[in-house]
């Protein structure tokens, strides 16, 4: 508990395995930022916030801290910004091991500096023990929207292509995998990506891009008819063009859950006009993070904020919002 009583040993606990990995730009109470994308006419900034509780805390693919980076960056780029500064705060529960901290927070720069952006702030809490769970971390992040960005659900229009970036549900059926409550066995790894280069890409090829969202907590079901109930249209997607490994729909079959609702932390949804869509698709073919991305369906006229999708059979289903919890604490 003497780490987090803001004497000698909370400085040496940040001093050694968070300032010595993130190198802030100063030790004041605030992180002073000057970046010469703010000084354009019309230049927005863009501000983000989210709280990381997985479990386990360390899992194929990545960790806490590699989600919560990544989560953080790609609120930011599916606005269309470019991430320009991260904070991060840490709640810590007495007696986790500090080996594992200096792996959390290792893989947190990693990232951020493949992502080019830097941890320029933070907090650190302990609470007693069987009072948290390991860690949880607390994230922001700021960037920059250039001038004449303009990207949102509401200027989806009926006819618009629905593209996603590559396979869905690896993350969800990873951590499930990963908790070994059920004895499943899968080589399944999580998709967790920045998708910051993505969304530049796709903002490059496509002029009239309309909106992008990451199907985190809720997965492709959620995040679609959030953003059809925004913009007043109706979605339709095709169940035959949904990238699924084998693996995950297997999971899905064996308890019973729908992959449409597994969370993903390195896939986004993205609605353009239909003749542009091949244009987007060929700007991701050299990025790792859009492998296996595809088409899926369109947005119409149909009723607003409905979503169906076309099943393998020839049928219509409606896709709902997730109703509850598919999977607790999932990032």
């Amino acid at each position: 508990m003497a780490h987090g009583g803001g004497g000698r040993a909370m400085r040496d606990l940040i001093d050694e395995v968070f300032a010595a990995v993130f190198q802030p730009p100063g030790r004041e109470d605030q992180a002073r930022l000057m970046a010469a994308a703010l000084q354009e006419p019309g230049a927005r900034l863009a501000f983000t916030t989210d709280s990381f509780v997985v479990t386990p805390l360390e899992f194929p693919g990545g960790d806490i801290g590699k989600l919560a980076v990544c989560g953080t960056i790609n609120d930011l780029a599916v606005g269309g910004a470019r991430p320009l500064g991260l904070s991060a705060a840490f709640v810590i529960e007495e007696g986790c091991e500090i080996a594992l901290l200096r792996r959390i927070a290792a893989t947190m720069q990693a990232e951020a500096k493949a992502a080019g952006v830097r941890i320029v702030t933070g907090d650190t809490k302990v609470v007693e023990r069987g009072k948290g769970d390991g860690v949880f971390v607390t994230t922001a992040g700021i960037g920059v929207i250039a001038p004449g960005c303009e990207i949102g659900a509401g200027l989806i229009r009926p006819g618009d292509a629905v593209l996603v970036n590559g396979v869905l549900g690896d993350h969800g059926a990873t951590i499930l995998a990963a908790r070994g409550d059920l004895a499943l066995s899968s080589d399944i790894r999580s998709d967790c990506a920045a998708l910051h280069r993505v969304m530049a890409a796709a903002l490059a090829a496509a002029p009239d891009l309309r909106a992008a969202r990451d199907c985190t907590r809720g997965g492709l079901a959620s995040a679609l008819n959030e953003m059809a109930a925004e913009a007043g249209v109706s979605v339709e997607i095709d169940e035959a063009r949904l990238p699924l490994r084998d693996e995950v729909r297997g999971v899905c079959e064996i308890l019973g859950l729908d992959p449409l609702y597994l969370a993903n932390e390195g896939r986004l949804v993205l609605f353009c006009p239909a003749d542009q869509a091949e244009a987007v698709l060929a700007a991701w073919e050299d990025l790792p993070e859009a492998a296996g991305a595809c088409v899926i369906g369109h947005a119409g006229a149909g009723t607003p904020g409905r979503v169906t999708m076309r099943t393998a059979f020839g049928g219509q289903r409606i896709v709902d919002m997730l109703v509850g919890e598919q999977l607790p604490r999932i990032c």
